[in-house]
């Protein structure tokens, strides 16, 4: 199962790793101090992805998770005023919808010009030339799939799932411009964020109600960024060697799956994990890795976090 795999992946890095390690006594009082009520509390703002009818929610979501990467390139994006790299991209998308509605054969057809103008971005050959470029490619290639396979209907993709959150998350990994999987010593370690965070995000946008009804839920691990392990680190649960400190301050590309950029992930999943078993073994069985993750990365979005340089790699994982 490829939620299992995800886990035991990520906990064996951890047992490798040399440049990213865990603070276990800082872990278990980190844990003891958590907020539970808060972290518990439901978090679901379905307003935040309802658009429409429900055929148009499906499609905005799974759209807007085709295209949830690009924190790399963050720092030379064309923000809107007060808004991060996500939510420049997530409201870009939001107008689009509003003004144009959201078809397969219309995902089919985008180019980069068309996703420069949706996302309000230049094509002058940086960075996020580069973003307009791999956005153009993962939406032409969620409605062609959609298109091809579903009749068009991105409530017949999610349905294809059969309502079990982990066949869903199995029929995104499969798709090309989904792909986060990476060789570590040998290994091959899966981790697949965005096609966790997409049953999370349909889940709250109908309410878990109809397509919305996700069984397992509760099994998805944490949706491993590049902001949570950045959490983890300040807060001291994380040590990342002096060496790649230097080289995130100086906001250098950590390259997608080398040893640093795997570590990173995959040892701050393992933390999630681990701290989501001291809470329920304290009797906070309520708690679960998605909910932590909701927790640690709006925790993020507060001035200390983000007075510090987190680690910035091009990669369409996140």
């Amino acid at each position: 199962m490829l939620l299992d795999e995800i886990r035991e992946g990520a906990a064996w890095v951890a047992a490798q790793a040399d440049q990213v390690r865990i603070d276990h006594d800082r872990l278990r009082a980190y844990a003891a101090a958590l907020p539970v009520a808060e972290i518990g509390r439901p978090d679901d703002d379905p307003g935040r992805h309802r658009h429409g009818d429900d055929e148009t929610t499906a499609a905005f979501v799974l759209a807007l998770d085709a295209v949830n990467f690009g924190s790399g390139t963050f720092p030379w994006l064309r923000k809107r005023p007060g808004m991060s790299g996500y939510w420049t991209v997530a409201t870009g998308l939001e107008e689009h919808v509003a003004a144009h509605g959201l078809s397969a054969d219309a995902l089919a057809a985008l180019t980069t010009p068309d996703c420069a103008h949706i996302f309000g971005q230049e094509l002058d050959g940086g960075p996020a030339h580069w973003l307009m470029d791999r956005f153009a490619d993962a939406l032409g290639e969620l409605g062609r799939t959609v298109g091809t396979d579903h009749d068009g209907s991105f409530l017949g993709f999610v349905a294809s799932a059969g309502g079990d959150a982990e066949a869903l998350v199995t029929r995104l990994a499969a798709l090309p411009t989904w792909a986060d999987t990476w060789d570590y010593r040998g290994r091959s370690v899966p981790v697949f964020k965005r096609a966790q965070i997409a049953a999370y995000d349909l889940a709250v946008a109908f309410g878990h109600q109809g397509p919305g009804a996700l069984a397992g839920l509760d099994r998805l691990t944490m949706f491993a960024d590049n902001l949570v392990p950045h959490v983890l680190h300040l807060d001291g649960v994380l040590r990342f060697a002096p060496e790649l400190v230097a080289r995130i301050e100086a906001v250098e590309d950590i390259t997608a799956g080398s040893a640093a950029e795997v570590e990173i992930r995959c040892v701050a999943l393992h933390v999630v994990e681990l701290l989501v078993g001291e809470l329920h073994a304290a009797g906070h069985t309520h708690v679960t890795a998605g909910a932590l993750d909701g927790w640690l990365w709006n925790r993020g979005a507060g001035p200390t976090y983000k007075a510090v340089p987190r680690h910035r790699t091009r990669t369409t994982a996140y």
